[in-house]
């Protein structure tokens, strides 16, 4: 199976695909970030993050996109633009006919650390570890898009043992 993991946002948006085998061993294909250019007109930052993310899945060809869900309790500014660049990263994935996952910060740390108030360094830690690497993935946003699929990774593999589906 292979995952494309989003840390979505506006002015940065996190991706990472890995490769899962039937074992639930998982391997890096690659990971990176779609920037946006501060002060531009949101529609056409919308219009970059779609093309960007079309040519991703283009070329690496996932099967399931696994997105992190937004929590924000205070800057509600922040959380619009950033919905929306959401909401462009799951059309995009709809469009080109992926599974789509969503995954609460919560969940996410949860699964990757065991513990559900982990830190950032924590979880990028364990994506390095997971995946095998020799350092972690940076730009962070890409770590947190890799974080991301992997989580859809093995709650999948949980529930593949448990029969649900």
């Amino acid at each position: 199976m292979r995952i494309i993991g989003i840390d979505p946002g506006t002015g940065i948006l996190g991706f990472g695909v890995i490769d899962v085998t039937a074992s639930g061993a998982a391997k890096m294909v690659t990971a990176g970030v779609v920037t946006t250019p501060a002060h531009t007109p949101l529609d056409e930052r919308l219009e970059d993050i779609f093309d960007s993310l079309t040519e991703i899945i283009t070329e690496t060809k996932p099967d399931v996109m696994s997105i992190e869900k937004l929590f924000f309790a205070q800057n509600v500014t922040t959380a619009m633009s950033v919905s929306h660049a959401r909401g462009v990263a799951m059309l995009t994935g709809r469009k080109a006919r992926l599974t789509i996952a969503e995954y609460t910060p919560l969940q996410i740390k949860q699964t990757l650390t065991g513990y559900g108030k982990a830190d950032k360094k924590q979880v990028q830690e364990m994506v390095r570890v997971h995946l095998k690497l020799a350092a972690i993935p940076r730009p962070d946003d890409a770590a947190d898009a890799l974080a991301a699929a992997i989580t859809h990774s093995m709650m999948a593999r949980g529930s593949a043992i448990v029969g649900v589906k």
